[in-house]
Parts: structure tokens; sequence; C-alpha cells
């Protein structure tokens, strides 16, 4: 029986040979946390694209060391929003307010 890759390795992969679809990988990743909420899964993948970004170059970018940064990333990670927007501003971009589609917000 060969041997199976992790989907995150599939990711990983995918993301080094098409460097121009990052951007919008990242958009997904926090459109769908947007919709489910589901922190385990965006700080995964953000660590998916930390690797394909270089976590060394990361560290030194954010302040944070490699352990920490993949420590933060981890799906157990419990981040401070200051460690994300460090990270997310290291990897090159920024977190900003959008208002959400959904109606009956009040003002």
């Amino acid at each position: 029986m060969g041997k199976y890759r992790k989907l995150s390795e599939v990711e990983e992969s995918y993301l080094r040979n098409h460097p121009e679809e990052v951007d919008d990988y990242v958009s997904i990743l926090f459109d769908e946390y947007a919709k489910d909420g589901n922190t385990a899964a965006l700080l995964s993948s953000l660590r998916i694209v930390g690797r394909v970004k270089g976590m060394s170059r990361l560290a030194e970018a954010s302040g944070i060391t490699r352990k920490g940064i993949q420590k933060v990333l981890s799906e157990d990670g419990n981040p401070k929003f200051e460690s994300v927007n460090a990270i997310m501003q290291a990897m090159g971009y920024r977190l900003a307010i959008m208002k959400s589609p959904q109606k009956n917000h009040s003002n």
C-alpha cells in the first residue's frame, strides 16, 4: 500500500508550487472563519501559509520565535490577538474590519 499524504501536506505543496494563489487562500480562510468560527481550522491553515512563506523569516519579522509561531498557530493554540496580528503582518497581510453582509445589524 502506498503512503498517503495529509491534506495539510497537499495544501502546502500546492501553495509552494502556486505562490500567486496564497493571497486568495488566505482570503478564503478568513471568509470561512467568519462563517463557521472554527479557530482550530483557521490557525492550522495559517500554519501552512507560514511554512510556505518561511517560518524563520516570519519569526524575524514578527519578533516571535519559530517555536512560538508554531505554538500560536497550532490547532490547540489560544493565541493573543497581538500575536496573530504580528504574524499576519509578517506574512504581508493586515487584519481589517469589513461589515458583515447579514441583515438586522444595529447601528
